[in-house]
Parts: structure tokens; sequence; C-alpha cells
């Protein structure tokens, strides 16, 4: 009998049977049902034909620069997960899960590319984008991504996929939804692409804790090391927050123009009314929480990071 590599064979009966339904939510064919042909369809960059952003953002250069500064921190974690889903295919133990990582490959991909646009719509010469992400990426952010990155390097599927769809994309999940609140009643184009965005998180959170935790179980042994890694890069994430928000002027030129905040609610708090060190505290708290309760469910035990 010839040796096949491992990629081109079917795995174990057993385990085909034993992951069947769960992944069946998660196929191409659901993938194109709930995506390109479901909540983008109709869609530009993630948003509807013809929406701008808001000339108050365009003309003011404050609260462009901000702009900027935020939106070049999603096009740093969406490449670190684009790499990470596209390097997790090969590594992965199955082919349902390898079929799985090659759409969230071309979510990631997507994402890149509407928040790229994002800039380009903010004024950004597309000959100084480069330089541009490189001026403005967080230095902590960018240690977040390496930490998942090497993982990923050296072909972990476990400490990968609880690293990407777990870590990285359960952070970037609660991260839109904060965005999303305190933009939806000014920003509709914006926000337009978050839901997107957001849409397609959820999917890829589903399927790291669903897909993981048969592994865990089946490789005990890497249980600290994987857990080492969620300290460290809930360490980086933390410090990311903390300069985004105590370093934002946003609220400080809103009040100089004398522009009402937006009053978005997001869990429960009425973002308009708040401090920025109270809204990076909830947003804190809010992706250390989640992160436990999935852990908790995979079999992880949650380590609790340093404050910055």
């Amino acid at each position: 009998m010839p040796i096949w590599h491992i990629a081109c064979v079917a795995p174990l009966a057993t385990e085909v049977h034993a992951m069947a339904d769960f992944l069946s939510a998660y196929s191409i064919q659901g993938w194109l049902e709930s995506a390109p042909q479901g909540y983008l369809m109709g869609t530009e960059y993630g948003h509807a034909p013809g929406e701008k952003e808001p000339e108050l953002l365009l003309d003011n250069e404050v609260l462009r620069e901000e702009s900027i500064k935020a939106t070049v921190q999603l096009i740093v974690g969406e490449r670190c997960a684009l790499s990470a889903s596209s390097g997790l295919i090969n590594a992965a133990p199955d082919e349902g899960s390898r079929r799985f990582l090659a759409t969230q490959t071309l979510d990631e991909a997507r994402h890149v590319e509407v928040f790229t646009q994002r800039l380009y719509d903010l004024g950004v010469p597309k000959s100084e984008l480069e330089d541009t992400i490189r001026h403005y990426a967080n230095p902590n952010l960018v240690k977040f991504a390496e930490v998942l990155l090497e993982k990923v390097d050296r072909k972990d599927f476990v400490a990968g996929v609880v690293g990407q769809n777990v870590v990285l994309e359960g952070m970037a999940f609660s991260v839109f939804e904060m965005m999303y609140a305190m933009n939806a009643s000014i920003n509709p184009k914006f926000a337009h692409t978050l839901s997107g965005t957001i849409a397609d998180e959820r999917r890829h959170v589903g399927f790291g804790e669903n897909r993981i935790g048969s592994l865990v179980r089946q490789y005990p042994e890497k249980k600290s090391e994987i857990e080492q890694m969620q300290k460290d890069m809930s360490y980086f994430m933390l410090a990311t927050f903390a300069d985004a928000f105590r370093g934002s002027r946003t609220v400080d030129e809103l009040q100089k123009l004398g522009v009402d905040r937006p009053r978005g609610t997001y869990q429960g708090a009425d973002l308009g009314g708040m401090s920025p060190e109270q809204m990076e505290q909830l947003l804190a708290d809010t992706v250390l929480r989640d992160f436990k309760a999935r852990l908790t469910r995979i079999g992880l035990e949650y380590q609790t990071p340093a404050r910055p």
C-alpha cells in the first residue's frame, strides 16, 4: 500500500462520526449561504454602496488622526489573524478543520481589505499605506501577535487554534462590538463594516471553542504551555487597551468642539457618559470574563495576567 501524505487521506472512521455534526455547521456550503450570499450580499467593502465617513471626522485633523490610529490597530490584528488561519491549515489533523480554516482565511483577508480601504477613505495615500501602519502600530499589539504566530510557525495546531480562535478572535469580537456601539449613531458606514466583521468573528470563536475541547483532552500535556500563552497574550492585549484609551484625544476634542458624544450602549453601560479609563476597564473586564468562560468550557484553566 502506498504511503500517502496525511493531508490526502481520510481520518479514522471514528473521528469522522465524532466530528460530523459539529463540522457540518462550519462547512464551505454553510459559509457561502451565511456570508457572501447572506449578510455581505450587496455590500461594498462591508458597507452599503455610497456610504461615506462623516464630514466632521474628515475635516478635523485630530479626529481624523485618531480614526487612522484606531484603524491601523484593526489592520495589524487582522493581518495576524490572516497569517495564523492560513498557517494552521496544513497543521490541522482533519479534513473538516482544514476546509473551515480555508473559509476563515478568506474572512480574515476580507477584514484586512475592508479596514485597509477605510484608511484610504480617511485620506491615507496608497503609497503611504505601509509607512502609516508601521508608524501607528501599537508595539504591544505586535508582541501579542508574535506570541501567537510563534505557535503557528511551529505548526502547533492545538495552541494555535486556542491563540487564534479563542484569544485573538475573542478579543476582536468584544473590541468590534464596543466600536460598533460607539459608531452606530454617528458613523453608519463604519458601523456596517463592523457588523459584518462581528458576524465572522462569532463563527470563528464558535469553531475554536467546539473543535479544541476534544484535542485538549487528547493532549493534556500541552495544557500548561497553552495556559501560559493565554496569560502572555492577555497581558499584551491589556497593554494595548491601556495605550489606546489613555492616549486617545477624541473625547477632549469633541468637548472642545462642543459636540455631544454618541450615547451607544455596550454591556449595559452608556459609553457616552464614561471616561476613557472607565471604557478601558469595561472592555478589559468583558474580554477577560469571556476568556475565562470559554477556556473553562474547553478544559483549560484561565491564567490571570498582570495589569499594565
